[in-house]
């Protein structure tokens, strides 16, 4: 195998895949990139028997062949190279030997016949969309996803397709994220839980770009496959939760206000409130309306806090209390200049709109007020 590409381009490829290398394994070969040259290309693999991602990239390719390097060690490498032209190649002792400039390494291989295939994938549904409106998606909903492996369900997103719109919903019982998107291209209803951690990986490779991603759902698989690139990986088994049901229909008390002054509002106070996990929870943030007026504030050992902003409000006065890094990181996905905020009673969720009533909603759970 001999390969010559430049940095720049093999740098993106190495960095694409390289999420999907496993970090604690006994397999030494998870840890490594598969390399295979087919013509005048190459295709780089990683896969954590999780996830695999392959992606191919145009080079010039002196000879052909296949081997597997340790992911970390040549990735690294590469990384520091000066940004010209590099030639990869395996040497009479089966070493992989990089030549930049004056710069020479020579990495121990494993061997290709043992790297793991990525599965086979029997599509039962499959949807089309245009990147950029699936990096939308995710960066809006991601957040929301559980880290507790005791709900491994809600470590993922829902990926439902229901009369042709896509709904991708996140959920941690504390807080839910919904967004959706009509699709263009026709497809049948399915849904499906992705896992938390591809979709952040997705969401790393796709472009902000008209360009389309084709997402494809088997029984336990899915694929996400691009021009150069494709992600597979399991889906999450379980029941996902009602959240049709979930969200409230009708409010006691609205506000509409300007979304970058509500979240430096959150911002500011957070500073008392959120000096420690532990205190976060403690010592929640106290949300006040009035006519006219919303109020946020905390009091705690750290200090206290208060703000006031001027907002339309409908409705009756209320006060609750919630977590603020909740509001803060719905706030920060929004990019409306003004939404509204539903409430019910001080024990029933908050709701986060679009003023025109879109695609998006957020609800967050509220936190008991001591007295």
């Amino acid at each position: 195998m001999k390969i010559v590409c430049y940095k720049d381009k093999i740098l993106k490829a190495i960095n694409s895949v390289v999420k999907a290398v496993a970090s604690k394994t006994t397999m030494p070969i998870l840890e490594g990139i598969l390399i295979q040259t087919n013509d005048n290309e190459i295709k780089l693999t990683t896969y954590d028997l999780e996830i695999g991602i392959e992606y191919i990239m145009d080079c010039e390719v002196e000879e052909q062949g296949s081997t597997v390097v340790n992911a970390i060690m040549f990735s690294e490498i590469i990384r520091k190279l000066p940004d010209t032209e590099i030639k990869i190649y395996l040497d009479d002792n089966n070493l992989l030997v990089i030549e930049c400039e004056g710069s020479l390494y020579k990495l121990a291989t494993m061997n290709p016949e043992e790297f793991p295939e990525l599965p086979r994938i029997n599509v039962e549904n499959s949807i089309q969309i245009e990147q950029n409106v699936l990096k939308n998606m995710i960066r809006r909903t991601i957040f929301a996803v559980s880290n507790e492996e005791n709900r491994p369900i809600f470590t993922g997103c829902l990926f439902e397709v229901d009369n042709n719109k896509l709904n991708v919903v996140a959920v941690d019982g504390f807080r839910l994220a919904w967004r959706s998107s009509f699709l263009n291209v026709q497809a049948n209803d399915f849904s499906a839980v992705i896992p938390g951690k591809t979709l952040n990986e997705v969401n790393k490779i796709i472009s902000d770009s008209f360009e389309p991603i084709k997402i494809g759902i088997s029984k336990n698989q899915a694929l996400f496959e691009m021009y150069n690139c494709k992600i597979v990986t399991r889906v999450l088994d379980g029941e996902f939760l009602n959240y049709a049901n979930v969200i409230p229909k009708e409010w006691d008390t609205r506000i509409r206000v300007n979304k970058n002054i509500l979240q430096s509002c959150f911002e500011r106070i957070s500073l008392i409130s959120s000096s420690s996990v532990e205190k976060e929870k403690k010592y929640p943030v106290k949300v006040t309306v009035d006519i006219g007026k919303l109020t946020i504030s905390c009091a705690n050992q750290t200090g206290d806090a208060k703000e006031e902003i001027y907002v339309s409000t409908e409705g009756k006065n209320i006060e609750a209390g919630f977590n603020p890094k909740y509001f803060l990181d719905a706030l920060k996905v929004i990019d409306d200049e003004e939404i509204f905020v539903h409430f019910g009673s001080s024990i029933s969720p908050c709701v986060i709109r679009p003023v025109d009533e879109g695609d998006y909603v957020y609800m967050i759970l509220p936190i008991r007020l001591k007295d």
